[in-house]
């Protein structure tokens, strides 16, 4: 009898406890020059096509010089995930992304947060972000969060196996922006 309550206590505390997340992200420009990257739709849609996105829509509201935010919603094959978790989430893997900046302070550094979910699958990542100058003409974007998958026995393992894309995602639009603010 006293097995009984260990057993899912410890189910519960492997789905709540999550993958960490923390990624640096640096940039060749200043941080309002950065913010306005991160505001434009077009330059959204080019990482969504350069994700290998299917198809993908995206929505800003607001402007890079105040508070704005961006959702992305994309489909992506899901030729790389795993067969275990493909015969959960099918052929294409459907991605939301919703990102909320609030307005500058004055040396241009600026709070935010990343909310990523895959509708249909138990995965959620979540993060806070801080962009600001980093003393030598360009910026930084540091992420912290968390990777959770409420998956019973298999959590953890889907919580890492979508911490390796969702990090390279982040080194993919670390290149294009870096792309971006040298032209």
């Amino acid at each position: 009898m006293g097995l009984v309550p260990h057993g899912p206590v410890r189910a519960v505390a492997a789905i709540v406890a999550g993958v960490h997340l923390e990624k640096v992200l640096r940039y060749p420009g200043t941080p309002a020059a950065v913010a306005a990257l991160l505001a434009d739709p077009d330059f959204i849609a080019e990482v969504c096509a350069a994700s290998g996105a299917l198809e993908w829509h995206v929505d800003v509201t607001g402007h890079a010089s105040g508070a704005f935010s961006v959702v992305s919603s994309r489909h992506l094959p899901a030729e790389h995930v795993p067969e275990p978790a493909r015969r959960l989430l099918g052929r294409n893997l459907k991605v939301r992304e919703s990102d909320r900046w609030a307005a500058p302070a004055v040396d241009g550094s600026r709070e935010g947060s990343l909310d990523l979910e895959l509708p249909g699958a138990p995965v959620r990542a979540r993060a806070t972000m801080t962009l600001r100058p980093d003393g030598a003409g360009g910026a930084v974007q540091v992420l912290h969060g968390e990777i959770h998958a409420t998956v019973p026995l298999v959590g953890a393992r889907v919580e890492r196996t979508a911490s390796g894309p969702l990090l390279e995602a982040l080194d993919q639009l670390e290149e294009l922006a870096a792309a971006r603010l040298r032209d």
